[in-house]
């Protein structure tokens, strides 16, 4: 039988793997807990065109738009055109849905939402189905990958390699390697950087997403979702005045509340007009009492915080990388769906279907190794993470220039950390240092405006 290995265990994993079960491979889980995922702390929704009245044609749209015209536009009408498809098989496993609502960069209320929990929601959905269809579940973090002469023959786990005929990546992207981010600490791309080092290609790595909303408290960064913005929060300075149409796509908010915060005032979002926000909102309702607020009166301090890796490993339509035997899904890979900045919960709607597709390509390739090699483990101790982190927060941040940047670089050169780590972080500056323009989420003060000859994806090798 056919073995597959998916390393990584949130929604497009499991996906991938209920897909491929069925058509009669042999699959296994590599990752930790579900509730480690980022899939699993997503809170808004799933973006999907199916209701009366809105249109495919308007959801492309809306996309383009936000991904300000760097997207691939074969691309989006692929992924986008499976929106029922996706829908289906969700409902197929017995999930419900609860209400539709409309977020940032949407001309229509096409978000999909469960109690705002909503990842939570499918992940478990999703886990159930898989154990059901005897997909095997290895609890632990892949510590490399086994490439040799671009092809890959699985994973090293626990210093043993584990032989795949094809191997998924579905880990996630890098959004750990900056200061502040409310999303999984695992999240650091180091497989990403592996198979980057071994022959594997990048793609517009100076693509980072910064949600507006984070909360930065005694208890740790959180995210309050843009779903609550869109039942009607409003954001204010310290001076009570409002400074922008909070339902902007994510690169403008967020900027605008860096530039307020860079005058000196402090910038809160005020829910007091939502009357069920308990109700509504559970999940955030509950983190922000035990910080001491109380939504329905108390103005609620924010700040941006890394939230969305678009770039990624680079894959096609189908979601292969140039390593034989290797494929990528969901935030790990990047095939030019989202462009310069992801429109908000299109990324759940791309888990769904790049976890649907990847299974048709396994299938229809049907991989099989036949060589006896011994790839090497490249493992390495991770090192001074937290040094990185502060790199590419100062420099890669928001706000970024040819002079941080070149700054950036040469820090990052004196880190003694994995070098797979290391290769990742450079490639996230020298790809922002190479793109002398502003588009979508990468914003430089010494390029403030888009251009025409940046009109292109970034590539990177190390």
């Amino acid at each position: 039988m056919v073995k597959i290995g998916i390393v990584g265990n949130g929604i497009a994993g499991l996906i991938a793997a209920i897909s491929l079960a069925k058509k009669g491979f042999d699959v296994y889980m590599i990752g930790k807990s579900i509730t480690k995922t980022n899939s699993y702390l997503a809170q808004a929704g799933v973006a999907f065109p199916v209701l009366k009245g809105d249109s495919i044609k308007a959801h492309v749209f809306d996309t383009i738009r936000a991904g300000r015209y760097l997207n691939d536009e074969e691309i989006v009408w692929s992924v986008i055109s499976r929106s029922s498809e996706a829908y289906d098989f969700l409902f197929s496993l017995g999930l419900k849905f609860e209400r539709n609502e409309v977020e940032g960069g949407h001309s229509f209320p096409r978000v999909f939402t469960i109690k705002n929990e909503t990842g939570k929601h499918i992940t478990r959905i999703l886990y159930t189905r898989a154990k059901e269809l005897g997909v095997h579940f290895i609890k632990g973090l892949a510590e490399s990958l086994a490439i040799e002469n671009r092809r890959c023959y699985g994973v090293f786990l626990d210093g043993d390699l584990l032989r795949f005929d094809a191997t998924v990546l579905a880990i996630g992207g890098y959004t750990a390697l900056f200061k502040y981010t409310a999303g999984s600490p695992l999240n650091l791309g180091t497989l990403i950087g592996d198979a980057v080092m071994k022959g594997a290609l990048a793609r517009d790595l100076e693509f980072l997403q910064f949600h507006p909303t984070g909360f930065i408290g005694k208890n740790g960064v959180k995210l309050i979702s843009e779903a609550v913005r869109g039942a009607g929060a409003k954001l204010v300075n310290s001076d009570g005045e409002r400074f922008v149409n909070e339902l902007e796509p994510r690169d403008i908010v967020a900027r605008a509340i860096y530039m307020q915060m860079q005058e000196g005032k402090e910038v809160y979002l005020d829910a007091t007009y939502i009357e069920d926000f308990k109700l509504r909102f559970p999940q955030i309702y509950v983190f922000l009492k035990q910080e001491g607020i109380k939504p329905e009166k108390d103005l609620i301090p924010v700040s941006p915080i890394a939230h969305y890796s678009i770039g990624g490993l680079s894959v096609d339509t189908y979601y292969r990388t140039n390593i034989k035997g290797l494929y990528a899904i969901g935030e790990a890979a990047d095939n030019g769906f989202h462009g310069a900045n992801r429109l908000a919960s299109n990324s759940l709607l791309e888990c769904i279907v790049s976890g649907l597709e990847v299974a048709r390509t396994i299938f229809r390739e049907r991989p099989k190794l036949r060589e006896n090699t011994e790839p090497a483990n490249t493992a390495q101790e991770a090192g001074d993470i937290e040094q990185i982190k502060e790199v590419l927060w100062k420099h890669a941040g928001i706000v970024r220039s040819r002079e941080g940047l070149k700054d950036g670089i040469r820090k990052l050169e004196n880190i003694e950390a994995d070098k797979r780590i290391k290769c990742l972080a450079k490639g996230i500056l020298e790809s922002a240092l190479w793109r002398e323009e502003s588009r979508g989420v990468h914003y430089r003060v010494d390029f403030p405006f888009m251009r025409k000859e940046f009109e292109r994806p970034s590539f990177w090798r190390c």
